[in-house]
């Protein structure tokens, strides 16, 4: 949508508006606002059609706009429809915008339009500055509404922050198990590496593989088959302490990292965890016997001079010992 020209109505000496009303100039002595009704009565009173851009994004502008009659908006334009969706936040009567344009002589950082059929006071940058520099009045309460924007801005800021680390968070969760996903470990695990290392600390990680689990879906479906891994991932996040993680490395595999814990303790928690998974009931299945999960452990621990890679490849080359000397077994 273009912007088109503001139609000019009449000037704010010959309209009924009160000067009063106005947020710029409120709490001002009687004196002090005849110096401003003098300064602004040739200000120009325009009228803005409803969906009409009162300020354009990306363009300069050097004037005021203050809504004496209708509301504006901070709107964005769809790109495929062509038509302007309205923001949350709108200008009412009394309210003013384009200030920080005028002060800094800088673009406008948003597009604001009309909601509704309104009629607008132009205060052009030369007297602004005129009323600046005339009372101070107008000056005080200048800087309390930058003071307002700045902090609603900062707000926004933070609001903003908080949803897209929420959304990084989800992010780095598998939905299928709520376990950490690859992207997490990916992320995480070189910097726990690079930790353990600069304090000298152990650091063990457990590779696990549920056993013949092709088989198990192919006998009872794969959504019995995901009930298997949310019954898995459920054995690992309650066979660890808060200090540890358990994330799914993809498909039927999972990974336990195992930060300040030596070879011999991590062998003993994933010892824990083979038994606990061994007893796990995934379901209830009355014509067929009652399907349990078993699960290989490989288990490796950080040596020195060592990166992610190296120290995956050890806990992995285990697991595969464990499922060589007959699956649902430990092996490090």
């Amino acid at each position: 949508m273009e912007k088109t020209l503001l139609e000019p109505l009449t000037s704010f000496g010959n309209a009924d508006y009160k000067i009063d009303r106005i947020h710029l100039f409120r709490d001002i002595s009687e004196e002090n606002l005849r110096l401003i009704a003098d300064i602004i009565q040739r200000c120009a009173i325009v009228k803005a059609r409803t969906g009409q851009i009162v300020l354009d994004a990306h363009s300069s502008g050097a004037r005021l706009y203050v809504v004496l009659q209708g509301v504006l908006g901070i709107t964005r334009q769809d790109a495929s429809s062509n038509q302007l969706e309205t923001a949350i936040t709108q200008y009412l009567p009394g309210e003013c915008v384009g200030e920080i344009s005028v002060l800094d002589e800088e673009i406008h950082s948003s597009t604001i339009s009309a909601l509704a059929d309104s009629e607008l006071l132009v205060i052009e940058a030369e007297t602004l500055w005129r009323l600046i520099d005339e009372s101070n009045g107008v000056a005080k309460n200048l800087l309390q509404l930058l003071s307002f924007r700045i902090r609603a801005a900062n707000a926004q800021i933070r609001n903003r922050q908080k949803v897209g680390e929420f959304y990084r968070q989800l992010s780095m969760v598998d939905g299928l198990t709520g376990l950490h996903n690859r992207a997490w470990l990916n992320s995480q695990l070189p910097g726990m590496i690079e930790h353990a290392h600069a304090t000298g600390n152990p650091l063990s990680i457990i590779m696990v593989d549920l056993d013949h689990f092709k088989r198990f879906n192919d006998d009872y479906g794969h959504l019995v088959g995901d009930d298997a891994l949310q019954s898995a991932a459920k054995v690992m996040n309650a066979g660890l302490r808060p200090s540890d993680f358990a994330a799914r490395y993809g498909g039927e595999e999972m990974m336990v990292i195992l930060p300040g814990t030596a070879l011999k303790s991590a062998i003993a928690v994933a010892e824990r965890l083979c038994i606990r998974l061994r007893k796990t009931r995934v379901f209830e299945e009355r014509e067929k016997p009652l399907p349990h999960i078993t699960g290989s452990f490989g288990v490796a621990t950080l040596s020195a001079g060592q990166d992610a890679g190296a120290l995956i490849a050890i806990a992995d080359a285990a697991l595969y010992r464990a499922k060589d000397e007959g699956r649902n077994r430990v092996a490090s």
